[in-house]
């Protein structure tokens, strides 16, 4: 069977290109499961959740009875009430452990097998008497598996589930019980009060305090997506650089497993063979994957469905974005202020040497298009740049020269006498809306987190082929200017560029509106200043 990359669902070594996952799950099996831990696997959508514990069940199955449990298969009218429940859970473990070939008529399954017969006034103790003899019984320590915990969290039966399953942890050296007990799921266990009840006495009264912390790495390093690669490499004989792509999607997601599996398959299924794109090393380069990012930002897929419900959901999230993006705002990380705390619960943001960070680049441009597909509409600057498109390209070349000149005008004669404050707070953002309408449906931009401050921002441009490097600031005086044209310069080496961009908000009364060149050595430096 020919192998392929899979963003649909779990993903299974025979059938798709995918990282190995032997050290990850060595870890959690010496360290968790060996250690009898009942834990969460709390991350956020499309994270590679199913897939690992899939590949769990399989690796401990030598030395455990793995109980691999869905509750998305128990519907709704099941979590109604109790008794509804633990008929339900009670048939799915027993056709669970049929498929896995452990008939019914097993002695360690004879006590549920009755209790599922005779299950219609039995309750959630009644329930865990018959799993505890159940793990009294077995041949092998039995460990319980519950993916899509989401599917139950709105429903109190399952918070006195969980609370059973405590109980029984607590007085485990006593009674029988599950040697280990892994739940899988987007949102924390300690949200599902919150999402019962709204009152704050009640948002984290979780009865799953006695979770051990999970905190291994689930995203890809740029090693690992080369080992995958490699792996299609050896199928496919492309000659592309491995590491070289590999590194560059690493720049893109961050390691996001589904983004990463996205982009490489755009690749190998939709760009290769396209126009430009004939031969399989000119795909896989950075060519192939500017193309693949460009069409990922344009597409609907159920990822960014989920984040932008998420920001109309969460008003205040949204805010800390739209203030992080167009402001260049700092937030300190702080697990307990909500909105921070859900931002990194769906995988939207990251704990970043103490501060708030979008998880990854393709994120952080998904939410700049949103936002800015908001106001697009309604913005003159926007409406401007649409017109006179045609001033901005030529021959399939973008002329970033005559786009900052056209700017600058346009800018001064719509908002140039605005206060400081106002244009500090959205000058940036103007410069976007109008620069979007240009590139639209031809180049990508993004924004260099690391220089992404209240004072200076790094744009930065593909446009069919060519980089532009463009750093917006917010003007404070003379030498912090000077240092500025030095710090571009340095970025310009970065990326072997002989010209850059300077757009400064200037509010020095004496200022000189307009456009000049400025030489550094060997470097070109466009400044522009409103």
């Amino acid at each position: 069977m020919i192998r392929y990359f899979n963003t649909e669902g779990s993903c299974k070594p025979k059938e798709h290109y995918m990282v190995n996952l032997d050290n990850r799950l060595g870890y959690m099996k010496r360290t968790l499961v060996d250690r009898k831990k009942y834990f969460v696997i709390n991350r956020g959508r499309q994270y590679g959740k199913t897939t690992t514990l899939r590949a769990l069940e399989d690796y401990l199955k030598d030395d455990y009875i793995v109980l691999s449990l869905d509750f998305q298969e128990i519907g709704t009218e099941d979590f109604a009430d109790t008794a509804a429940f633990v008929r339900a859970f009670a048939g799915i473990v027993l056709e669970t452990f049929g498929i896995m070939g452990i008939s019914c008529k097993e002695v360690f399954l004879q006590p549920l097998t009755e209790f599922a017969e005779k299950a219609e006034d039995k309750g959630l103790m009644e329930l865990f008497i018959c799993l505890s003899r159940m793990c009294s019984k077995a041949s092998k320590p039995i460990v319980l598996m519950i993916d899509e915990v989401d599917s139950a969290s709105n429903n109190q039966v399952f918070v006195d589930f969980l609370a059973q399953l405590r109980g029984y942890y607590l007085k485990r050296d006593k009674t029988p019980t599950f040697h280990s007990v892994i739940l899988a799921g987007v949102y924390d266990i300690k949200n599902l009060k919150l999402k019962l009840r709204s009152e704050s006495e009640h948002q984290y009264n979780s009865p799953w305090n006695i979770a051990a912390d999970f905190d291994i790495v689930m995203s890809f390093s740029a090693d690992q997506i080369a080992g995958m690669l490699a792996e299609y490499e050896t199928d496919h004989h492309t000659g592309m650089n491995i590491q070289a792509v590999a590194e560059e999607i690493y720049d893109y997601t961050s390691g996001y497993p589904v983004l990463v599996s996205l982009i490489c398959k755009r690749i190998d299924e939709k760009i290769l063979g396209d126009a430009g794109f004939n031969n399989p090393d000119k795909a896989w380069s950075h060519e192939g994957i500017e193309k693949a990012v460009k069409t990922i930002l344009t597409d609907s897929a159920p990822l960014f469905e989920s984040m932008i419900r998420h920001l109309n959901e969460y008003s205040e999230m949204k805010k800390m974005f739209q203030a992080i993006l167009f402001q260049g705002s700092a937030f300190s990380y702080s697990p307990d202020t909500k909105e921070i705390s859900l931002a990194c619960m769906f995988g939207y943001a990251i704990n970043g040497e103490g501060r708030v960070r979008i998880a990854n680049r393709i994120f952080e441009m998904r939410l700049y298009n949103y936002f800015l597909s908001e106001e697009e509409l309604s913005s003159t600057m926007g409406k401007m740049a649409q017109r006179d498109k045609s001033y901005f390209v030529h021959d399939g070349h973008l002329d970033m020269d005559m786009t900052l000149k056209k700017f600058v005008d346009y800018f001064t004669e719509i908002y140039g006498d605005n206060d400081e404050k106002f244009i500090e707070d959205y000058g940036r953002k103007f410069f976007l809306l109008y620069l979007k309408p240009i590139i639209n449906g031809v180049g990508n931009y993004y924004i260099e987190a690391q220089t992404r401050d209240a004072r200076r921002t790094d744009v930065i441009v593909d446009y069919l082929g060519e980089q532009f490097i463009v750093e917006l600031k917010i003007w404070h005086g003379n030498e912090y200017n000077e240092r500025g044209e030095e710090q571009l310069r340095g970025y310009l080496d970065y990326y072997h560029q002989e010209k850059g961009y300077m757009l400064s908000f200037n509010f020095n009364k004496n200022k000189r509106i307009g456009v000049n060149e400025i030489r550094l050595g060997e470097k070109v430096i466009v400044e522009a200043v409103v």
